[in-house]
This record gives C-alpha cells, structure tokens and sequence, in this order.
C-alpha cells in the first residue's frame, strides 16, 4: 500500500468534486445502459443546469449533446469532469484535463491499486498527475458521487435508476461502492434523503477523511453516514471528525475488519489496512463517532439523528401496551447502559389515578384498554415527561395505532404532546401501512416496528447529546517547559523515570547507586525496607533474570543485607545476561498501599501513539481490562477512559479500602498523553507498570517505568 502524500490538500477544494458548475463526460457513450452513457442520463433526468460537454471522438452527439472529440477540443475548461476510459489511457486522459483547467474528476477505471503491484505503480502516476496539477480526484475502481442538491449524478449505480436522489439531511461517504449503494436504496425506502453520496473505491487522492472533513462543514448536511474498511491517514480522519464533532454533525459508521479474516478481506478489497479495531474504538469514543455492527443499526441511527433532537441524559421512560413487550424493551434499555429509572411515588399515584388498570412504575403499561379514550396516552406521555424527567420516552403501541378507528383521534392528540414538547425525543413503535407510518413521521415522531430497536436508537440519540453537551471542554495541559526530548539511546530504567519525571510523572523516591556502599547509604536515606532493581537499557524484563529484589534491608543488620543484596543482585544478571550493559543497582523506596494500575503508550502505524490504562494483576493480562485513547487529551476525557474499565469500581473502595485518588489517575494519563502526543516520532511504546493509586488526596505513584525508542 502506497502511504499518504505529504502535501495533503484541504478539503475546501473538494468544491469542483462536490458541487461543479459545469462538466464533462469524457468516454460519454449514447447508451444510456452503458458506464459511460448512464451518468450523462442520470445528470440531464436530473435537471443539472450548469453546461454539460461529452466527450467522444466517433461521433457528433450524444444523448442529444454536441459532442467534441477530445478535451482540448472543449470551448472552455469544466470545473469538473466524469472520466469512463479504459485504464491504460487514463493517465493521458487527466493529463489532458490538467491541461485544460479541470478542477476536479471522478474516474471509475479499474485496473489500479486492487491488481497489485503493477496497478499501484499506475495508481501512482494518475495520483502525481492529479496533485501536480492542482486536480481532486476521486477513485479510482469507484461508483462516483452524487450531489442531489444541485443535479450532479457523477455515478453509473443502478440504485438511482429508478427514482433520483432528492435533497435530504443525510450524506453517505463510503469506501464501498455498492455498499454505499444499498445504504443510499435502504434510507430512501425507509423516507431519509440522502442530499450527498461519496464513494471513494481505491482512493489514490480523495479519501474517507477528505469526504467526512468537507460533510462537516456543508451547511445542507446534517447526519453522515460512513462505511470503512480501512484508513490510509489517520491523522486527517481525526481532524475530520473533530471537525463534525464541533459542528454537532453526528457521524454514523460501520467500520469492518474487526476479526482477522475481516482485517485481511478489507485489505485485499481496499489495498488498506484495516489497523487495530480497539484504536478505531478509542478515536469513535474520543470524538462521539456512533459505531454500529449492522445495516439494521446503521439505518435505524441514521433515520433517528436526521430529525436532529439529540437529548443529553440518560434516562429512559418506556410506555407499553404490552407488559412482555415492556420487559424486553427495559432489559434491551439495560444492556445498552441506559437509565430505566423509575417514576417518583406522587407521580405513580397520579398516573394510577388515570388508569387504575395501567402498571405505572416504568415502564409504564397502559394496557390497550387505555385507547377507549386516546387523550389518556397524552396526558400519560405529559407526566411521564414532566415529572419522570426522562431524556427519551419510547411508546409501544403495535397494531392498534393504525387501527381506522382509532389512528385519527391518536394522531391529532400525538400532534398535541409535541406541540407542548417540541424538544423532547418520543419515538414510537407500531405497524402501519406506509402511509399511516408517514403520518406518524410528519407529526415529528420517528417510528419503528421493532420496540428494541427503538430503544436502540433513543440510546444513539441520548449518546450523541452527551457527546455534544461535553464540546470544547477538557484541553489537554500545557506540556512542561524545556521538557526533554526521548534520547536515540536505550533507556534504563532510572533514565526512564528521569526523563518521564521531567513531563510530569510522579515516580516513588529512588536512587541509582554504583555500589554496594552506595547501595546501603541510598537505602539508609530511604528509610526502611527498599526494593532493589537491576539498571540496564539491555534488560526489559527484570524479573525474567533475576534482577529485582523487594523488601530487602531494615532492622539492625540493614546496612550489610543491602550489601549483601547488592551482590547478588549483580551476579544474577550477570550470569543470566552477561553482555548487558549494567549502570548499578536501582534502589526505590516500598510505595504505600493503593489500587494498583497500568499505564502505557503505543504507536499505532495509522493514528501515532495510544494511551492505554488498565487495572493491574489478573484484570489486565487475564481479562484484558482496559482503555485507550488517542494522544493528546485533557483530565476528563481521561476520567471517561478510567470509567470505561469494567474493574472501575475498585475505585470506589471495596471491602473497607479507601477511596481511591482517580483525578490524580486521570491528569497523569493526560500528561502522559501529552508526552506521547509531544514524542510521537521517537517512541515506540511506554509502560508504567504498576502504578500505584493511593487513596483520595493522596495522588499516584509509578513504581517502574519502562521506555522503548522508535525504530529508525
């Protein structure tokens, strides 16, 4: 795979790609069947009105356009051109449209970057030509673009044979070209527009970051859908998404190559890679990304935050006909961590009132008796949210709401509950035909058949508003001044500690000694007990040879079973590793009791360095409990990181163990992030393991520090 250029155009110019005023069609064939004919087609069905030029050398017209033989025959340049040329002549072909002032292409060729080598030495070229010239290009091996706002139909897929795209709130960028397709099919049956459709294929110049980046800040977009399978430039992804995070542009996406085989199938799709899935995880928590597992999940977000209410708690009133139907819905309101809190004792009694039949705790099942007078579900749905003081409310009401006897009258006192809470997400779960279900919509409620899924998305809608709610909060701090650099060298672990202290890392007091003397006066200072630890940038793993010893010292004889310590100490490692390198004896004090955790960093290939944190023992190398984040980041997006772990409440206290210090945990991880962030190009990974948490007010203490540098 060919890595990202370096001189990274901003996506402002995806302008001519996006939104042209004029065009060319360049291999335009007559045929409307035929890739070259169907987007001339689509385009003049569309009502483009900027000035259409096809380009074919055989004949004078096509589709009832005067044709022209070539581009340089064109009377003036396009902003932007569709290019349905065989692959071998595509490099000639831009270079005629560089040529000519072309500002943008789309190119559907195949015969590039997914036939190996060859076609990535090819691929090359066209992307030097295209960045050369000052030309965005998309794909190729691509299904093209549509821009439904402006009549741009850039694409030769069948899904908008039938109907054309209409204006809409929703954007699709995807690395798929037929995925991007059936998405685009599925929304529009279930009545989301899609105003803007992207897909990049091979992406030797624009790429997924570029889409999402230019979504973020398109005034008509209001929801982007994306589809991943891997990511060439991290860093420019990042930027995107902060960009629509900022804007409160929710970004949906369904990012594949979770398992191997998955990571190696988007590989050989894409020629990406697929990059690990838990960084992906960190970066869609760190910028409130929505991922979802299936089509279902997709849409179903997508439909919900098109209508643009995004509440920012996470309490969830679930009304029922049906008390089975309410369990479910509660239990899926569970698994999804949402807050199924029950309603105060007056309000109970006030709903019972109303509906002495009705369970009123919550959910709160009304039963169908209760459509004998419809103006109780709104009076119900009143309370429900004016002294339950739920964020969302889902309503399960199935068959009967489109029931002729009753629809008109449930319709017109729905219409009433959201006049009275225009900013309140109900959404409701029914069976309808299409019309009655458009009814229902246009009265400003979402509708879904399947109650859990309803519940699902009131959980994407509520994470999303918690997101928004937390912008512009939690800058990482300030890194130290004169804070030193990572040394090309190998770095013991007193040089590690040294240098870590430096950007803020709180280690327990130590002393490097050269001796045994030096060895039992460092300890004498220490006070007490100490551990002493073999120092050298030739052993990782200490304890693998022998070189750590805890406890040692104390008492009368102190002095001499620190000397003692000493040797032995320094003959172990010598006879297990005899070439390393030894600088002394590292002698620490015994840290004081608290929760013990880990902290590290590694470099991601695709997104730079990665925080970890982690409780220690078992909970960390048994249960793989842990957290991760993208370097740099401030205190409470690290406290969020520390809540993540499924272990977080040891922090708590457990049996009788005091509260632990989690702030302290959380700015040391921002300040270790912050180094990371600082040090990217000269690390490879971090480990400070254990770290000691000591109780609340009292801080953190690593007790070992471990610093490998970047590869060169």
């Amino acid at each position: 795979m060919s890595k990202p250029f370096n001189d990274r155009p901003a996506v402002s110019t995806l302008k001519s790609l996006v939104d042209p005023a004029s065009i060319a069609v360049i291999g335009a064939s007559d045929d409307p069947a035929r890739i070259g004919g169907r987007p001339l087609a689509y385009i003049q069905r569309a009502g483009f009105k900027g000035d259409i030029f096809p380009v074919n050398p055989k004949r004078d017209s096509v589709q009832g356009l005067k044709a022209y033989p070539s581009v340089a025959d064109l009377p003036r340049a396009p902003e932007a051109c569709i290019i349905a040329v065989p692959a071998p002549i595509v490099p000639e072909t831009l270079e005629a449209c560089v040529a000519k002032g072309v500002k943008a292409a789309v190119l559907f060729s195949s015969g590039f970057a997914e036939m190996g080598a060859e076609g990535q030495a090819a691929q090359d070229r066209i992307r030097r030509i295209a960045r050369d010239g000052g030309l965005r290009l998309l794909g190729p091996n691509c299904l093209g673009i549509f821009n439904a706002h402006s009549g741009w139909m850039a694409t030769f897929s069948s899904s908008v044979d039938n109907f054309l795209p209409e204006p809409g709130p929703v954007a699709i960028a995807s690395q798929s070209g037929a995925y991007g397709s059936h998405v685009f099919a599925l929304l529009r049956k279930s009545g989301v527009n899609t105003g803007i459709w992207i897909t990049t294929g091979n992406e030797a110049d624009v790429d997924l970051a570029d889409a999402i980046g230019y979504l973020a800040e398109d005034e008509q977009t209001r929801v982007i859908v994306s589809y991943a399978e891997g990511i060439r430039d991290g860093d420019a992804l990042r930027e995107s998404l902060r960009k629509a995070s900022d804007a409160g542009k929710p970004v949906i996406m369904m990012k594949v190559g979770r398992s191997e085989v998955g990571a190696a199938a988007a590989a050989s799709h894409t020629a990406a890679l697929a990059g690990s899935d838990r960084v992906y995880d960190a970066l869609f928590r760190q910028y409130g990304v929505i991922r979802v597992d299936s089509t279902d999940q997709l849409l179903d977000a997508a439909y919900a935050a098109s209508r643009g209410r995004f509440p920012s708690g996470n309490r969830i009133g679930l009304m029922t006909i049906s008390g089975g139907v309410g369990v479910q819905m509660a239990d899926a309101a569970d698994d999804l961590g949402l807050d199924v809190a029950p309603m105060p004792e007056s309000t109970q009694a006030k709903l019972k009132a109303l509906l002495p039949f009705a369970a009123v705790r919550n959910p709160v099942d009304i039963t169908a008796q209760a459509f004998n007078d419809v103006s109780l579900i709104s009076e119900n749905l009143r309370i429900m949210l004016e002294e339950g003081n739920y964020d969302a409310i889902v309503a399960f009401f199935t068959m009967i709401a489109s029931s002729k006897y009753i629809a008109d009258d449930l319709i017109k006192t729905l219409a009433t509950t959201r006049e009275q809470f225009p900013d309140k997400v109900i959404l409701l779960s029914l069976i309808g035909s299409p019309e009655m279900v458009r009814y229902y919509e246009d009265g400003g409620y979402p509708v879904f058949e399947d109650p859990t899924r309803a519940v699902s998305a009131a959980a994407s809608l509520m994470k999303l508003g918690r997101f928004f709610a937390r912008r512009g909060t939690g800058a990482p701090p300030e890194a130290p001044k004169d804070a030193p650099q990572v040394p090309t060298a190998s770095l013991s672990e007193p040089a590690a500690m040294s240098l870590l202290a430096k950007w803020g890392v709180p280690f327990v007091r130590h002393r490097l000694a050269g001796s045994a003397g030096a060895a039992a006066e460092a300890a004498s200072k220490l006070g007490g007990k100490v551990v002493l630890k073999i120092a050298s940038p030739d052993i990782l793993h200490k304890t693998e040879v022998g070189g750590v010893m805890i406890g040692v010292g104390g008492g009368e004889d102190g002095e001499v079973k620190i000397r003692a310590a000493y040797r032995t100490l320094l003959d172990r490692v010598r006879g297990q590793v005899p070439d390393a390198r030894i600088e002394g004896v590292l002698v620490a004090e015994m840290a004081p009791e608290g929760v013990e955790a880990v902290v590290g960093v590694q470099r991601d290939p695709t997104f730079g360095p990665v925080v970890m944190v982690g409780l220690g023992g078992v909970l960390v190398e048994v249960l793989e409990d842990v957290a991760f984040r993208l370097a740099p980041f401030g205190v409470e997006e690290a406290r969020r990181m520390i809540g993540e772990l499924k272990g977080a409440k040891i922090f708590d206290g457990v049996r009788g163990a005091p509260v632990a210090d989690v702030d302290a945990l959380a700015e040391l991880l921002a300040k270790v992030s912050v180094f990371a962030a600082a040090e990217a190009n000269r690390i490879e990974s971090v480990d400070l393991n254990p770290v000691r948490v000591l109780p609340k007010g009292y801080g953190v203490v690593a007790l070992d520090a471990l610093v490998l540098g970047a590869k060169i």
